[in-house]
């Protein structure tokens, strides 16, 4: 895997993570990464270590909801608005473009363009490391999923159905 170009999007995620004082390993991987499974093949890890980003749109709110998920598991919109307390809806690709700065498919947990709501799966807590989106389909990182909920400002629970 190669260090990508820092431009756009991925420059926004990498600038993040820096000035939050986090690792900034960006990794760029081949086009069979836009799966969960092509992932974690591309950078040597389980299914369930992908942290894929799935984007709601708040009900009340109309703020994008973040949902950070096991690349193994079924998200549950049901459990997300329990843990977030908000109803949510399907978000189309132009509400995640305008609400994260991202395009589907390289939503990363930090450098977004607005406000978000987050809410992560405490099954990526299992694991010292997983790897998550960073702003491009083809550029991922790995971080310590401990460290999503400080990143983030996201409440950690059961979002798998």
């Amino acid at each position: 895997m190669e260090a990508p170009k820092l431009k756009g999007s991925v420059k926004r995620v990498h600038d993040a993570l820096v000035a939050g004082g986090w690792p900034a390993q960006l990794r760029r991987v081949d086009a069979s990464a836009k799966t969960s499974a092509g992932a974690a093949d591309q950078v040597g890890c389980t299914v369930a270590q992908i942290a894929k980003s799935l984007v709601f749109k708040g009900s009340h709110s109309g703020k994008a909801v973040l949902v950070i998920a096991s690349g193994a598991n079924t998200v549950d919109p049901e459990r997300v608005e329990s843990l977030i307390g908000e109803a949510t809806e399907r978000a189309d690709a132009a509400f995640v473009r305008q609400a994260t700065g991202f395009a589907i498919g390289g939503v990363a947990p930090v450098g977004h363009t607005a406000e978000i709501v987050a809410a992560i799966d405490q099954d990526l807590m299992q694991f010292d490391e997983i790897w998550a989106a960073a702003g491009a389909p083809d550029v991922v990182f790995p971080l310590n999923p401990r460290q999503l909920a400080a990143m983030t400002g996201g409440v950690v629970g059961r979002v798998k159905t």
